[in-house]
């Protein structure tokens, strides 16, 4: 067994050591990368904005952005270099390291997170035979209002609503066409599942056109992630920093196009010609140390564009000794396309092509075994003049399915189009027959067939690949092309429902905070620990570093996103990580009072620390598993974080712990486990706990009054449960906050919530002005109404752009639907978390009444702090409000109240199979002096973390450890003056506990019980 931990614990070692390595080497080539970027635009613009532009702010604006262009464009220029295979760690190249390393939130690094609700509003008209049908429009609205405050999908809410108007009518007239197979008789039911099948289909394929739209902002790791149950997708972009083009963009409809293709055949001079205009170019544009344009002439000859562009070559058909051109250019790889971008953007580059071409990208395409391929293919559409889209748009389809071919048995995928992109359609494959037209979905060419000859009628067949791939991904394929094709109908796919933007200051701020809180933590739990348990400290401290190294390792080979809310989750496991240790250590400490030796108390401290251990854990796990199922956003981080360090804490307290201490006494020596002042702490305590219980009732019910007071006294929601808008805005100077409320009254119509920020110079501000509208500008024109209000207040000549880019530091955006949503799921959370710790006590105590002062001692836990909630949140300095942040403080407060009231509850079991004859006053007291001293220490250690937590660590956790020090108190008090004491008054005349197994069957202490004999 010690073997076996041994070789664990080393291989965790060596894992976490290697999966953190990548995250030191991608940080070291990024500073270096930085600091050559830096050097290059301190050469090109040695001039300071003020010394070039002293008194034209827009100018001034202007020329950053221009230099913060250019830092951006060179620094990923050097980053692009990087993916060559010369650049690795460990084997593998800056790529692979950068996939590797440890995410961060957006919390921490700046960014926006969005929740969208797919618009199936839009899906259900673009079914619909009639999209102007007033009945039909009806429903939709109806059911569009009924979704704001329901958490109904939205198909069942316009069945409710057209039904609810037109009593007794069928569906299936509204829907019924020659693209579907639906009749005029159907039932309700077969309409709604053909209506939820499309909406399904819908979905994925919103879902495959943002994935394939957040490839563009430019961030280095982009998470989108579909909810097919709620009809959700949930996009983060750490590092994104222009709030209003990810809205534009990612709300935008599906945009698609048909193009007709320039082919290599008639651009080959065009090609020649530009790629030595990019060569001359790049030559005569090199600068020196001094920004000075010097010549290069070794560059001339670099052949950069051939380089780059692998230009695919004709065929000849054998046959008909035909050339064909592929329809693509050529290809490149995928990490290179950035750098092309940029040579066909140069306007000597550009000028060597037609006037009317663009350039565009194919889908990243797939081998036969389905894995992505390293290159993709480049296009050259061809515009048309004075039109900015193309001759047939998404708009022209009317519906489009995958078949097979029963002839030739090829998978196919069948085309219909509307009277006039029938007529377009006919003249594009007239002038095009032998050649490709391109399919384009926002920018990214997802198939460019040839065409065979003319097609009259709308109805086109589209033969997908042949013989390089599998049928199945052949299939696949041809099912994306047909979603693909009924995108471009759909009306808004999707909406921004909640909407998150950290800046990049207020992420510094989370990191600098939490590291503070994180480092002092540690120092001071080290501490304390070698001061309390003098040398079997050091035990306690190496499991704690060991549990923080897998933590924070198995985080990063399990690709987790690390957020402030998972900081705040490492700064709590630091508290709760020696817990194990301190239950062992304070049972061995009493076995050696008892006279034992040193290997006697430690074998019997690790054994019957166990039970009380895993109950303890398991508690407060079962907590963290509903948090993580209930939650939402940084929220899962610190759920994550806490299952993870829970289990890890078992690992290293329990069997590391016991592997160092059975090292270090097979040597012949022994840890000392006093210290003087643990010696004196506790020594002999005879508190008299259960004749008090009387006067802790009395308290309770106090309690148990406030509590019920504070929810007519009323709280302050969070914006993510009350619905809003809310800012933080940086005004660099002191401001009254009631002349800003004031001011925004004005123009919002009503007083918003207004509170500081970490300072009197930061304000968050809340409003719900607008915010049950929808639509791509409805978010800038809320926050450009916030600017006009706020225009008085900010620095002399701070424009819209300074406002947005340097002083608006994070907003977030939640519409009631999602708010309701999320109050449900806390409401939800909380009811789970208390039930199913209570049947766990139940079935592990086996007596009803331990579960009974479970649930008593928690709800207690509960109330208190929503009373402190409810009574000082127009008191303290800092805001109180119920948010996500509050909840996973609620059941973070459960999860470590159980911790304690199990450690009281199997002392307590023990006694009373061992103390024959004592009556239950006696038990309780002794129980719960003896695990005294390890109930002070937990709670001291935990409170001290959560505390250094409050002080230093930001105002993103503060609330949330601000409820953490209210539980962590009324917890360990509830577990001594509430749990504890129900045992002696309900069912007084039934035992603690079962009779100890000695004592079954008429036995004696120490005999076996007879085996009874079979009837």
């Amino acid at each position: 067994m010690r073997a076996l931990v041994s070789i664990f614990a080393g291989l965790l070692i060596l894992i976490s050591l290697y999966q953190l390595s990548f995250t030191w080497f991608v940080n070291q080539h990024e500073k270096e990368i930085g600091k050559k970027a830096d050097a290059y635009v301190k050469r090109t613009y040695p001039l300071t904005p003020a010394q070039k532009y002293p008194t034209n702010t827009e100018a001034r604006a202007y020329y950053k952005d221009t230099v913060d262009n250019a830092r951006a464009a060179y620094n990923d220029s050097l980053l692009t270099a990087s993916h060559d295979k010369k650049i690795t760690w460990w084997g593998q190249t800056y790529q692979k390291a950068k996939e590797s390393e440890l995410l961060l939130g957006l919390d921490l690094q700046g960014g926006i997170n969005v929740t969208m609700d797919i618009a199936l509003d839009g899906l259900i008209k673009g079914l619909a035979n009639n999209q102007k049908d007033q009945q039909l429009l009806r429903a939709i609205a109806n059911a569009k209002t009924k979704k704001l405050t329901s958490d109904q999908n939205f198909i069942d809410l316009f069945a409710a609503a057209y039904r609810e108007q037109n009593p007794g009518a069928k569906l299936a007239p509204l829907f019924v066409s020659a693209n579907n197979k639906l009749s005029g008789t159907a039932s309700d039911n077969t309409v709604l599942n053909y209506l939820r099948d499309q909406a399904t289909a819908a979905m994925k394929q919103t879902f495959q056109v943002l994935r394939e739209r957040i490839d563009k902002f430019g961030v280095a790791q982009p998470n989108i992630n579909l909810d097919e149950n709620k009809g959700i997708i949930t996009v983060e972009l750490a590092g994104a920093s222009d709030p209003e083009r990810v809205r534009k963009y990612l709300q935008a409809t599906a945009h698609l196009q048909f193009w007709e293709v320039y082919t290599l055949e008639e651009l080959s001079n065009s090609v020649v010609n530009a790629a030595k205009a990019l060569d001359d170019y790049m030559a005569a544009t090199k600068t020196d140390s001094n920004g000075v344009a010097v010549k290069d002439t070794s560059a001339s000859s670099k052949n950069l564009l051939i380089s780059k562009v692998r230009f695919l070559q004709p065929s000849r058909d054998e046959q008909t000794g035909k050339v064909n051109y592929p329809s693509a250019l050529g290809y490149t790889m995928l990490a290179d396309t950035a750098t092309v971008n940029r040579y066909l953007n140069i306007p000597t580059v550009r000028n060597n092509f037609p006037a009317n071409i663009k350039f565009l990208w194919e889908k990243q395409g797939r081998d036969a075994e389905g894995k992505l391929l390293p290159v993709v293919n480049l296009y050259a559409m061809k515009t048309l003049p004075g039109k900015e889209g193309a001759e047939l748009e998404g708009d022209a389809i009317e519906d489009a399915r995958q078949e097979f071919n029963q002839v030739t048995n090829e998978v196919t995928v069948a085309m219909e189009m509307n009277p006039i992109g029938s007529k377009k359609w006919a003249r594009m494959t007239e002038r095009n027959v032998g050649k490709p037209i391109a399919i384009v979905l926002d920018d990214i060419v997802y198939s460019a067939p040839n065409v065979v000859q003319k097609i009259d009628g709308g109805h086109s067949q589209i033969t997908m690949g042949r013989g390089s791939k599998n049928q199945q991904l052949v299939v696949e394929e041809a099912n994306d092309l047909a979603n693909i094709l009924k995108a471009g109908k759909l009306e808004a796919p999707a909406v921004i429902v909640q909407e998150q933007v950290v800046g990049p200051t207020l992420g510094a701020q989370a990191v600098n905070g939490g590291i503070m809180a994180f480092g002092i933590s540690f120092i001071v739990i080290f501490g304390l620990m070698l001061v309390y348990y003098n040398t079997a400290g050091i035990v306690a401290n190496i499991a704690l570093i060991l549990n923080l190294l897998f933590t924070i390792g198995v985080l990063s080979a399990l690709n987790a996103t690390l957020t402030a809310p998972g900081i705040a989750g490492l700064v709590l496991t630091i508290g709760m990580a020696v817990d194990t240790n301190v239950i062992i250590f304070e049972r061995i400490k009493e076995e050696l009072s008892k006279g034992n030796t040193y290997a006697q108390a430690v074998k019997a401290g690790y054994l019957r620390s166990l039970p009380p251990v895993l109950d303890a854990h398991i508690t407060t796990l079962l907590t963290a598993i509903i948090l993580f199922i209930y939650g939402l956003g940084p929220v899962l981080g610190f759920a994550t974080t806490q299952i993870l360090g829970i289990l890890l804490s078992l690992f290293c307290g329990i069997l590391v712990s016991r592997l160092i201490t059975d090292f270090y006494t097979n040597k012949n020596r022994h840890f000392i486990y006093f210290t003087g002042l643990s010696k004196r702490i506790f020594k002999h305590a005879a508190f008299k706990f259960i004749q008090y219980r009387k006067v802790a009732y009395g308290i309770s019910a106090v309690v148990l009054l406030l509590g019920v007071a504070s929810f007519f006294h009323g709280f302050k929601y969070g914006v993510e449960f009350s619905g809003g808008r809310s800012y933080v805005v940086n005004f660099g100077k002191s401001v009254n906050e009631q002349e800003i409320g004031h001011a925004l009254e004005k123009v919002f119509g009503e007083a918003p919530t207004i509170k500081t920020y970490g300072g009197p110079d930061k304000l968050n501000i809340t409003t719900n002005y607008r915010v049950a509208e929808t639509g791509i500008t409805v978010d800038s024109a809320v926050q450009g109404t916030l600017y006009n209000g706020l225009k008085a207040y900010l620095p002399a000549g701070t424009t819209p752009q300074d406002f947005n880019s340097r002083l608006l530091e994070g907003s977030n955006k939640v519409n009631p639907t999602i708010s309701d949503d999320l109050k449900k799921g806390a409401q939800w959370a909380t009811f789970w978390s208390m039930l199913i710790i209570a049947i766990y006590i139940f079935i592990r105590f086996r007596d009803w009444r331990y579960s009974v002062g479970t649930i008593v001692a928690l709800l207690h836990d509960v109330l208190v702090t929503l009373a402190v909630f409810s009574f000082l949140k127009d008191i303290v300095p800092f805001p109180l409000e119920i948010d996500q942040h509050f909840i996973a403080a609620i059941l973070t407060v459960i999860g470590f109240s159980m911790n304690d009231t199990v450690i009281v509850y199997d002392r307590i079991r023990e006694y009373s199979h061992t103390m024959h004859g004592a009556d239950k006053t006696t038990i309780l007291n002794k129980a719960i002096n003896d695990t005294l001293s390890r109930t002070v220490m937990t709670s001291l250690t935990v409170f001290l973390t959560i505390l250094i937590l409050f002080l230093v660590g930001g105002e993103v956790t503060k609330g949330f450890a601000f409820a953490m020090l209210i539980g962590v108190i009324t917890g360990t008090y509830s577990s001594i003056f509430v749990a504890a004491p129900i045992l002696i008054d309900f069912a007084k005349d039934k035992p603690l506990g079962e009779p100890a197994p000695a004592q079954k069957a008429g036995t004696t202490p120490g005999q076996k019980p007879a085996l009874a004999k079979k009837a």
